[in-house]
């Protein structure tokens, strides 16, 4: 390595590489599990809450193997990590057709998880079972709530988890630079579910209840990882769904992505493309990402 480079939103530079290196030698009989621990433990790589990012550690590390820099320890099995192999529980769940107005259902109680822990096993066993996208965990930063009508029973899921890394028609809105999105980039979320229960048919719910969690969002982010959250985003199938209900809610459709993963490497779509939406939650949210 003759410079600097961003792997896994971290400026690695020469220096860097040596410490890791050393590392690795001084505890060569370690784990790679052990080792990506131990990189966190070296850096104090933590997240808001204080926990070690032994995962994205672990990302870094193989990052480094793949280009040569760095030789880790064989695997030795399948990785601890429980998400991996978590099974979504089933929860009774009362199914009776729910059809009405928006009217008749209001005020609805909108439920965040780290507030409300006891809903976590429902909100999960109803995205799972319900959401064509299913679901079994969420990794990184994230925001789950629950909807429910205003005597308790549940009409809406929706999740927030981390930003796609990059989105060309998303970076162009903000006109911000590589080094200012590896910067700020935790100050914006994605919405990666919304869930209207199939059951339930009530006209403008979905952009109803997007109006509603979008008002939270700001405030849930702060008071659960103490930092700021200035915009939203999220991306929609266009082979499955017009994006109606965001548009009603006012979000901004930007146009669309390239149709890549977080894990597309190669630069080949793997996936269709989809119709970007943003939703903006100060006003001067390009001078708070570009500062």
């Amino acid at each position: 390595m003759d410079a600097a480079c961003i792997i896994q939103g971290r400026r690695i530079g020469p220096e860097d590489l040596v410490s890791i290196q050393r590392l690795l030698a001084q505890n060569a009989q370690c784990s790679r599990y052990k080792l990506s621990r131990l990189l966190c433990e070296l850096w104090d790589w933590r997240d808001p809450v204080g926990q070690l990012q032994d995962m994205a550690a672990r990302s870094l590390l193989l990052k480094l193997q793949e280009r040569g820099w760095i030789s880790l320890p064989a695997k030795r099995r399948a990785s601890p990590n429980r998400m991996h192999h978590k099974r979504v529980a089933p929860v009774d769940h009362a199914t009776e057709p729910l059809s009405t107005s928006l009217g008749q259902l209001l005020p609805l109680q909108v439920r965040e998880l780290s507030r409300y822990p006891k809903d976590q096993p429902l909100f999960e066993c109803l995205l799972h079972r319900y959401h064509y996208l299913s679901y079994t965990s969420s990794v990184g930063l994230n925001l789950k709530y629950l909807i429910c009508e205003g005597g308790g029973r549940p009409v809406a899921c929706l999740l927030f988890g981390s930003a796609a890394w990059k989105c060309v028609p998303r970076d162009q809105f903000i006109g911000w630079s590589a080094p200012q999105r590896e910067r700020a980039l935790q100050q914006i979320t994605n919405n990666t579910r919304l869930l209207i229960l199939p059951w339930v048919q009530v006209r403008y719910l979905a952009s109803h209840v997007l109006s509603c969690v979008v008002r939270h969002l700001a405030g849930d982010w702060q008071r659960k990882y103490s930092r700021p959250l200035h915009l939203v985003e999220s991306f929609v199938d266009t082979s499955r769904f017009a994006g109606s209900c965001y548009r009603a809610a006012n979000w901004i459709e930007l146009g669309q992505s390239r149709g890549r993963t977080r894990q597309d490497r190669c630069n080949q779509i793997r996936v269709p493309p989809k119709r970007v939406l943003v939703y903006p939650l100060r006003s001067d949210f390009r001078a708070a990402l570009c500062s």
